[in-house]
């Protein structure tokens, strides 16, 4: 079979022929590295229909033809690039959510998407428990201060007044107990924490040394930590709003590595100027059109980071490796794990 991999400035060529080393050696295996410096202006629904692409569908387009199986990261696959090849089997797209895919186009033509999702929960669960140590020890207040020219002399009792917490005997509340959550909670048992989750979900039995509750109520009333792990949705839209943040126990610290949409950012600003929040760290934030730093970041107790969770060397070679085992699959024709677009090809 072949196969066409298209690297983009993210998840280079170079990358993907780590991670393609075992497949090159019974496959037919070609590599495109993506000019992203040509303009796209999206003319059509399938173009329209998808977002958070690097390059041009016509660069996919030119190099597809004969090819059996097409490997991406970021690359724009659109109904006009999938009629370049008539003979594709597999689209493989080696990140969680495959936006960037024209997934019911893929459908329309019986070819199964797959993706890799959970390859970056090992690096978001870190940033996590970064997020909370930061937090919880008052670093961002630390790192101003110096910033600002402030100097401490030789004596250790100088830093009295940059006193923390330990994470040890605080309560972790997690919501939402999936990929990233699970290991969040095994890390922070690790730091000698109490862990609490909510996701209507999961069955009990699922909650391996922590403990899970049966509302999001109970959930805040009992941590001193609150982290988000949920998927985006319609659902999920500002589930952390003025209530959810009342609601949480006074002096508590907010952290968001999921989505951003899952925060009205207005009543976190709220929680933090009243005091009642102790502070906040966010992986993500809603798009701004004006410039300069953030409004939150006017809060000494804030860590804004720019959407870096899943950002690894490790994260990048896992996806690829993840997809390449899924082909290594599909080629000896063994049922694939992870297809998104499952119940449309197989109906």
């Amino acid at each position: 079979m072949k196969i066409v991999v298209v690297g983009d400035s993210f998840v280079p060529v170079e990358v993907f022929k780590k991670g393609f080393e075992g497949l090159e050696r019974a496959q037919s295996v070609e590599y495109v590295q993506l000019d992203e410096s040509l303009a796209f202006i999206p003319a059509t629904e399938s173009e329209r229909s998808i977002r958070e692409y690097l390059g041009s569908p016509i660069q996919v387009a030119e190099h597809l033809g004969d090819t059996d199986i097409l490997a991406v990261h970021g690359a724009p696959v659109t109904a006009e690039a999938l009629a370049a090849a008539p003979g594709l089997k597999l689209l493989a797209c080696c990140r969680g959510g495959p936006v960037n895919v024209d997934v019911k186009a893929a459908s329309a033509r019986r070819i199964p998407v797959v993706n890799s999702p959970g390859k970056n929960a090992e690096a978001v669960a870190d940033q996590t428990i970064a997020f909370m140590v930061m937090l919880a020890r008052g670093f961002p207040r630390a790192q101003r201060f110096l910033l600002e020219g402030g100097r401490l002399g030789e004596s250790a009792y100088e830093g009295a007044r940059f006193l923390g917490r330990d994470l040890g005997g605080h309560v972790l509340g997690l919501v939402g107990y999936g990929n990233v959550g699970r290991r969040v909670a095994r890390r922070a048992l690790a730091f000698g924490m109490t862990v609490v989750a909510y996701d209507p979900y999961i069955k009990a039995g699922d909650a391996s040394g922590m403990q899970l509750l049966t509302s999001l109520a109970a959930l805040l009333d009992v941590s001193d930590f609150v982290s988000l792990h949920v998927r985006a949705g319609a659902d999920t839209e500002n589930l952390f709003a003025r209530a959810e943040f009342a609601a949480m126990k006074p002096g508590s610290w907010f952290i968001n590595t999921a989505r951003e949409t899952l925060v009205d950012e207005a009543a976190l600003e709220a929680a933090l100027s009243s005091g009642h929040l102790a502070g906040a760290a966010l992986d993500v934030v809603r798009p701004r059109s004006a410039g300069g730093p953030h409004p939150l970041l006017r809060h000494e107790n804030v860590v804004i980071t720019p959407h870096i969770g899943g950002a690894t060397h490790e994260t990048l070679l896992r996806g690829v490796t993840m997809i390449a085992a899924e082909i290594e699959r599909f080629a000896a024709g063994e049922p694939l794990v992870s297809v998104v677009n499952r119940r449309a090809v197989e109906a």
